[in-house]
Protein backbone atom coordinates (compact mmCIF):
# COMPACT_ATOMS: atom_id res chain seq x y z
CA UNK A 1 0.00 0.00 0.00
CA UNK A 2 1.26 3.45 -0.91
CA UNK A 3 2.14 5.78 1.95
CA UNK A 4 0.68 9.20 1.14
CA UNK A 5 1.88 10.78 4.40
CA UNK A 6 4.67 13.34 4.14
CA UNK A 7 8.17 12.02 4.81
CA UNK A 8 10.65 13.82 7.08
CA UNK A 9 12.50 15.03 4.00
CA UNK A 10 9.30 16.42 2.49
CA UNK A 11 8.47 18.22 5.74
CA UNK A 12 11.97 19.71 5.84
CA UNK A 13 11.60 20.84 2.21
CA UNK A 14 8.23 22.44 3.03
CA UNK A 15 9.75 24.35 5.95
CA UNK A 16 12.63 25.65 3.83
CA UNK A 17 10.36 26.76 0.97
CA UNK A 18 7.92 28.42 3.38
CA UNK A 19 10.74 30.38 5.03
CA UNK A 20 12.05 31.51 1.64
CA UNK A 21 8.62 32.63 0.47
CA UNK A 22 8.01 34.49 3.73
CA UNK A 23 11.06 36.60 2.86
CA UNK A 24 10.23 37.10 -0.82
CA UNK A 25 6.47 36.80 -1.36
CA UNK A 26 4.65 38.65 1.41
CA UNK A 27 1.11 39.74 0.47
CA UNK A 28 1.79 43.49 0.09
CA UNK A 29 4.75 42.70 -2.16
CA UNK A 30 2.75 40.35 -4.37
CA UNK A 31 -0.10 42.88 -4.66
CA UNK A 32 2.39 45.62 -5.58
CA UNK A 33 3.85 43.37 -8.28
CA UNK A 34 0.44 42.74 -9.84
CA UNK A 35 0.08 46.50 -10.28
CA UNK A 36 3.47 46.83 -12.00
CA UNK A 37 4.76 45.97 -15.48
CA UNK A 38 6.74 43.04 -14.03
CA UNK A 39 4.30 40.71 -12.24
CA UNK A 40 6.84 37.86 -12.01
CA UNK A 41 9.08 37.87 -8.95
CA UNK A 42 12.35 36.85 -10.58
CA UNK A 43 14.31 37.33 -7.34
CA UNK A 44 12.10 34.71 -5.65
CA UNK A 45 12.46 32.48 -8.72
CA UNK A 46 16.27 32.79 -8.59
CA UNK A 47 16.25 31.89 -4.90
CA UNK A 48 14.06 28.84 -5.56
CA UNK A 49 15.84 27.69 -8.71
CA UNK A 50 19.45 28.72 -8.14
CA UNK A 51 19.64 28.93 -4.36
CA UNK A 52 17.66 25.77 -3.52
CA UNK A 53 17.90 23.84 -6.80
CA UNK A 54 14.15 23.31 -6.97
CA UNK A 55 13.75 23.94 -10.71
CA UNK A 56 15.49 20.64 -11.40
CA UNK A 57 13.61 18.34 -9.02
CA UNK A 58 12.12 16.25 -11.86
CA UNK A 59 15.36 16.11 -13.85
CA UNK A 60 17.72 13.13 -13.27
CA UNK A 61 21.07 13.95 -11.70
CA UNK A 62 22.91 12.75 -14.81
CA UNK A 63 21.14 15.50 -16.77
CA UNK A 64 21.91 18.29 -14.33
CA UNK A 65 18.91 18.00 -12.02
CA UNK A 66 18.14 16.84 -8.48
CA UNK A 67 16.71 13.44 -9.38
CA UNK A 68 13.72 13.82 -7.05
CA UNK A 69 10.09 12.85 -7.74
CA UNK A 70 6.69 14.43 -8.24
CA UNK A 71 6.04 14.06 -4.50
CA UNK A 72 8.72 16.62 -3.65
CA UNK A 73 7.50 18.91 -6.44
CA UNK A 74 3.98 18.66 -4.97
CA UNK A 75 5.26 19.92 -1.59
CA UNK A 76 6.90 22.91 -3.30
CA UNK A 77 3.68 23.67 -5.18
CA UNK A 78 1.61 23.52 -1.99
CA UNK A 79 3.80 26.27 -0.55
CA UNK A 80 3.70 28.31 -3.76
CA UNK A 81 -0.09 28.01 -3.67
CA UNK A 82 -0.18 29.20 -0.04
CA UNK A 83 1.77 32.30 -1.05
CA UNK A 84 0.15 32.77 -4.52
CA UNK A 85 3.79 33.23 -5.50
CA UNK A 86 4.20 34.93 -8.90
CA UNK A 87 6.93 32.58 -10.14
CA UNK A 88 6.90 30.37 -13.27
CA UNK A 89 7.48 27.15 -11.33
CA UNK A 90 4.53 25.07 -12.55
CA UNK A 91 4.97 26.22 -16.15
CA UNK A 92 8.78 25.88 -16.37
CA UNK A 93 9.95 23.38 -13.73
CA UNK A 94 6.99 21.02 -14.32
CA UNK A 95 5.21 21.44 -17.66
CA UNK A 96 8.07 22.58 -19.91
CA UNK A 97 10.51 20.25 -18.13
CA UNK A 98 8.22 17.22 -18.60
CA UNK A 99 7.90 18.01 -22.32
CA UNK A 100 11.70 18.10 -22.61
CA UNK A 101 12.04 14.86 -20.63
CA UNK A 102 9.71 13.21 -23.16
CA UNK A 103 11.98 14.46 -25.97
CA UNK A 104 15.27 13.71 -24.18
CA UNK A 105 16.75 17.15 -24.84
CA UNK A 106 19.67 17.19 -22.43
CA UNK A 107 21.19 20.65 -23.02
CA UNK A 108 17.87 22.49 -22.61
CA UNK A 109 16.93 20.30 -19.65
CA UNK A 110 20.13 21.25 -17.84
CA UNK A 111 19.46 24.95 -18.46
CA UNK A 112 15.90 24.73 -17.13
CA UNK A 113 16.99 22.55 -14.19
CA UNK A 114 19.62 25.10 -13.11
CA UNK A 115 17.21 28.00 -13.50
CA UNK A 116 19.51 29.66 -16.06
CA UNK A 117 16.57 29.63 -18.45
CA UNK A 118 12.81 29.68 -17.99
CA UNK A 119 10.73 27.54 -20.35
CA UNK A 120 7.10 27.75 -21.38
CA UNK A 121 5.07 25.22 -23.35
CA UNK A 122 3.23 27.19 -26.03
CA UNK A 123 -0.12 25.49 -25.44
CA UNK A 124 -3.06 27.46 -24.07
CA UNK A 125 -3.43 27.10 -20.29
CA UNK A 126 -6.99 25.71 -20.53
CA UNK A 127 -6.04 22.64 -22.60
CA UNK A 128 -6.33 19.26 -20.85
CA UNK A 129 -4.01 16.30 -21.45
CA UNK A 130 -5.22 14.58 -24.60
CA UNK A 131 -7.20 17.67 -25.63
CA UNK A 132 -6.89 19.49 -28.95
CA UNK A 133 -4.35 22.29 -28.96
CA UNK A 134 -3.49 24.90 -31.55
CA UNK A 135 -0.35 24.47 -33.67
CA UNK A 136 1.67 26.86 -35.80
CA UNK A 137 2.76 26.44 -39.42
CA UNK A 138 6.21 25.01 -40.09
CA UNK A 139 7.63 26.13 -43.39
CA UNK A 140 11.21 25.97 -44.60
CA UNK A 141 12.72 25.65 -41.14
CA UNK A 142 10.80 28.57 -39.66
CA UNK A 143 7.53 28.90 -37.73
CA UNK A 144 4.52 31.08 -38.46
CA UNK A 145 1.33 31.62 -36.46
CA UNK A 146 -0.29 32.97 -33.31
CA UNK A 147 -0.97 31.18 -30.03
CA UNK A 148 -3.06 32.65 -27.21
CA UNK A 149 -3.45 32.02 -23.48
CA UNK A 150 0.17 30.97 -22.93
CA UNK A 151 0.90 31.11 -19.19
CA UNK A 152 4.11 32.80 -18.03
CA UNK A 153 5.30 33.38 -21.61
CA UNK A 154 6.36 36.92 -20.69
CA UNK A 155 8.98 35.49 -18.32
CA UNK A 156 10.16 32.70 -20.63
CA UNK A 157 13.54 32.52 -22.33
CA UNK A 158 12.60 29.55 -24.49
CA UNK A 159 9.20 28.57 -25.91
CA UNK A 160 8.32 24.96 -26.72
CA UNK A 161 6.06 25.25 -29.76
CA UNK A 162 4.01 22.45 -31.39
CA UNK A 163 3.84 22.74 -35.18
CA UNK A 164 1.55 21.37 -37.90
CA UNK A 165 4.16 18.79 -38.98
CA UNK A 166 3.75 17.02 -35.61
CA UNK A 167 7.05 18.26 -34.21
CA UNK A 168 7.80 20.17 -31.02
CA UNK A 169 10.19 23.04 -31.60
CA UNK A 170 12.33 25.13 -29.27
CA UNK A 171 12.07 28.81 -30.10
CA UNK A 172 14.14 31.56 -28.49
CA UNK A 173 11.60 33.91 -26.89
CA UNK A 174 13.48 36.92 -28.28
CA UNK A 175 12.60 35.82 -31.83
CA UNK A 176 8.86 35.73 -31.02
CA UNK A 177 6.49 38.59 -30.25
CA UNK A 178 5.06 38.02 -26.76
CA UNK A 179 2.13 40.31 -25.97
CA UNK A 180 0.57 40.28 -22.46
CA UNK A 181 -3.15 39.48 -22.37
CA UNK A 182 -5.62 40.71 -19.78
CA UNK A 183 -5.55 37.94 -17.17
CA UNK A 184 -7.93 37.31 -14.27
CA UNK A 185 -5.07 35.84 -12.24
CA UNK A 186 -2.50 38.61 -12.13
CA UNK A 187 0.07 36.32 -10.47
CA UNK A 188 0.15 33.90 -13.44
CA UNK A 189 -0.20 36.21 -16.43
CA UNK A 190 -1.16 34.98 -19.88
CA UNK A 191 0.23 36.17 -23.20
CA UNK A 192 -0.22 35.88 -26.93
CA UNK A 193 2.79 34.45 -28.76
CA UNK A 194 3.17 35.52 -32.40
CA UNK A 195 5.71 33.79 -34.62
CA UNK A 196 6.58 35.44 -37.92
CA UNK A 197 9.27 33.31 -39.48
CA UNK A 198 10.94 32.50 -36.14
CA UNK A 199 13.64 29.82 -36.36
CA UNK A 200 12.82 26.65 -34.44
CA UNK A 201 14.92 23.69 -33.35
CA UNK A 202 13.17 20.32 -33.60
CA UNK A 203 13.06 18.54 -30.22
CA UNK A 204 10.85 15.54 -30.96
CA UNK A 205 7.22 14.48 -31.45
CA UNK A 206 4.79 17.03 -30.03
CA UNK A 207 1.82 14.78 -29.21
CA UNK A 208 3.41 12.49 -26.55
CA UNK A 209 5.47 15.36 -25.12
CA UNK A 210 2.46 17.68 -24.77
CA UNK A 211 0.30 14.90 -23.32
CA UNK A 212 2.93 14.04 -20.70
CA UNK A 213 3.51 17.71 -19.85
CA UNK A 214 -0.18 18.56 -19.46
CA UNK A 215 -0.91 15.42 -17.43
CA UNK A 216 1.83 16.31 -14.93
CA UNK A 217 0.68 19.92 -14.94
CA UNK A 218 -2.89 18.89 -14.10
CA UNK A 219 -1.85 16.38 -11.44
CA UNK A 220 0.50 18.76 -9.64
CA UNK A 221 -1.81 21.76 -10.02
CA UNK A 222 -4.00 19.97 -7.44
CA UNK A 223 -1.20 20.48 -4.87
CA UNK A 224 -1.11 24.20 -5.64
CA UNK A 225 -4.90 24.31 -5.21
CA UNK A 226 -4.51 22.44 -1.91
CA UNK A 227 -2.00 24.98 -0.61
CA UNK A 228 -4.28 27.83 -1.66
CA UNK A 229 -7.32 26.25 0.06
CA UNK A 230 -5.36 25.52 3.24
CA UNK A 231 -4.09 29.10 3.52
CA UNK A 232 -7.53 30.63 2.98
CA UNK A 233 -9.13 28.28 5.53
CA UNK A 234 -6.42 28.89 8.14
CA UNK A 235 -6.53 32.66 7.70
CA UNK A 236 -10.34 32.74 7.84
CA UNK A 237 -10.40 30.73 11.10
CA UNK A 238 -7.72 33.01 12.58
CA UNK A 239 -9.65 36.15 11.61
CA UNK A 240 -12.96 34.88 12.96
CA UNK A 241 -11.34 34.11 16.31
CA UNK A 242 -10.06 37.69 16.56
CA UNK A 243 -13.07 39.55 15.14
CA UNK A 244 -15.57 40.56 17.84
CA UNK A 245 -19.30 41.17 17.40
CA UNK A 246 -21.93 41.51 20.15
CA UNK A 247 -19.00 41.23 22.59
CA UNK A 248 -17.96 37.73 21.47
CA UNK A 249 -15.69 36.36 18.77
CA UNK A 250 -17.47 35.89 15.44
CA UNK A 251 -16.00 32.38 15.17
CA UNK A 252 -18.18 31.31 18.08
CA UNK A 253 -21.40 31.57 16.07
CA UNK A 254 -22.79 28.15 15.20
CA UNK A 255 -23.64 28.93 11.57
CA UNK A 256 -20.05 29.96 10.84
CA UNK A 257 -18.66 26.92 12.65
CA UNK A 258 -20.72 24.69 10.34
CA UNK A 259 -19.43 26.45 7.23
CA UNK A 260 -15.82 26.15 8.38
CA UNK A 261 -16.24 22.49 9.39
CA UNK A 262 -17.61 21.69 5.94
CA UNK A 263 -14.72 23.49 4.30
CA UNK A 264 -12.20 21.68 6.51
CA UNK A 265 -13.61 18.32 5.36
CA UNK A 266 -13.30 19.39 1.73
CA UNK A 267 -9.69 20.49 2.21
CA UNK A 268 -8.76 17.21 3.93
CA UNK A 269 -10.28 15.26 1.05
CA UNK A 270 -8.42 17.43 -1.44
CA UNK A 271 -5.15 16.70 0.35
CA UNK A 272 -5.76 12.97 -0.10
CA UNK A 273 -6.57 13.40 -3.80
CA UNK A 274 -3.61 15.70 -4.47
CA UNK A 275 -1.14 13.47 -2.62
CA UNK A 276 -2.45 10.44 -4.49
CA UNK A 277 -2.00 12.20 -7.85
CA UNK A 278 1.57 13.23 -6.98
CA UNK A 279 2.41 9.70 -5.81
CA UNK A 280 0.88 8.18 -8.95
CA UNK A 281 2.92 10.50 -11.17
CA UNK A 282 6.04 9.50 -9.22
CA UNK A 283 5.36 5.75 -9.39
CA UNK A 284 3.71 5.59 -12.81
CA UNK A 285 0.82 3.48 -11.45
CA UNK A 286 -2.81 4.38 -12.32
CA UNK A 287 -1.59 7.85 -13.19
CA UNK A 288 -4.40 8.88 -15.54
CA UNK A 289 -7.09 7.88 -13.03
CA UNK A 290 -5.37 9.56 -10.07
CA UNK A 291 -4.86 12.83 -11.98
CA UNK A 292 -8.46 12.86 -13.25
CA UNK A 293 -9.83 12.22 -9.73
CA UNK A 294 -7.71 15.02 -8.24
CA UNK A 295 -8.66 17.56 -10.89
CA UNK A 296 -12.33 16.58 -10.90
CA UNK A 297 -12.40 17.57 -7.21
CA UNK A 298 -9.74 20.25 -6.70
CA UNK A 299 -11.22 23.24 -8.50
CA UNK A 300 -14.49 23.38 -6.58
CA UNK A 301 -12.70 23.11 -3.21
CA UNK A 302 -10.14 25.83 -3.97
CA UNK A 303 -12.81 28.19 -5.30
CA UNK A 304 -15.13 27.47 -2.35
CA UNK A 305 -12.32 28.09 0.16
CA UNK A 306 -11.38 31.40 -1.50
CA UNK A 307 -15.03 32.51 -1.72
CA UNK A 308 -15.60 31.74 1.96
CA UNK A 309 -12.44 33.66 2.87
CA UNK A 310 -13.65 36.67 0.93
CA UNK A 311 -17.15 36.57 2.48
CA UNK A 312 -16.15 35.78 6.05
CA UNK A 313 -13.50 38.48 6.13
CA UNK A 314 -16.45 40.82 5.39
CA UNK A 315 -15.54 44.42 4.59
CA UNK A 316 -11.76 44.01 4.91
CA UNK A 317 -11.87 41.02 2.55
CA UNK A 318 -13.33 43.22 -0.18
CA UNK A 319 -10.40 45.64 -0.14
CA UNK A 320 -7.52 45.60 -2.61
CA UNK A 321 -5.03 45.72 0.26
CA UNK A 322 -6.18 42.36 1.66
CA UNK A 323 -4.80 39.42 -0.33
CA UNK A 324 -8.13 37.48 -0.44
CA UNK A 325 -8.76 38.66 -4.01
CA UNK A 326 -5.43 37.19 -5.17
CA UNK A 327 -6.47 33.77 -3.88
CA UNK A 328 -9.94 33.93 -5.41
CA UNK A 329 -8.56 34.96 -8.80
CA UNK A 330 -5.90 32.22 -8.69
CA UNK A 331 -8.53 29.65 -7.66
CA UNK A 332 -10.87 30.70 -10.48
CA UNK A 333 -8.07 30.69 -13.07
CA UNK A 334 -6.82 27.30 -11.81
CA UNK A 335 -10.33 25.89 -12.17
CA UNK A 336 -9.97 25.93 -15.97
CA UNK A 337 -6.20 25.34 -16.14
CA UNK A 338 -5.14 22.04 -17.77
CA UNK A 339 -8.81 21.10 -18.25
CA UNK A 340 -11.99 21.88 -16.34
CA UNK A 341 -13.38 19.62 -13.62
CA UNK A 342 -16.07 18.54 -16.11
CA UNK A 343 -13.45 17.53 -18.67
CA UNK A 344 -11.61 15.49 -16.04
CA UNK A 345 -14.85 13.82 -14.90
CA UNK A 346 -15.58 12.84 -18.51
CA UNK A 347 -12.05 11.47 -18.87
CA UNK A 348 -12.42 9.56 -15.59
CA UNK A 349 -15.71 8.02 -16.70
CA UNK A 350 -14.01 6.70 -19.82
CA UNK A 351 -10.98 5.43 -17.91
CA UNK A 352 -13.10 3.38 -15.49
CA UNK A 353 -15.63 2.39 -18.17
CA UNK A 354 -18.52 4.21 -16.54
CA UNK A 355 -20.17 5.99 -19.45
CA UNK A 356 -22.98 8.49 -19.05
CA UNK A 357 -26.35 7.31 -20.44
Amino acid sequence: MTDLLYSEEEDALRSAVRDLLADHCDAPGVIARTESDTPHDLAAWKALADGMGLAGLLVPEAQGGQGATHREVAVVLEELGRAVAPVPYLTSAVVATEALLACGTEDLLAELASGRKIGALAVSLHVAAGGAYKVVRHEGGSLHGELTGIADATAADVLLVPADDGGLYAVDASSATVTPQVSLDLTRPLATVTLDGAPGRLLGDAEPAVRRALRSGAGLLASEQLGLAEWTLTETVRYLKERKQFNRSVGGFQALKHRLAQLWLEVVNLRAAARNAADALASGEDTDVAVAVAQAYAASVAVHAAEEALQLHAGIGMTWEHPAHLYLKRAKADSIAYGTAGAHRAALAELVDLQAP
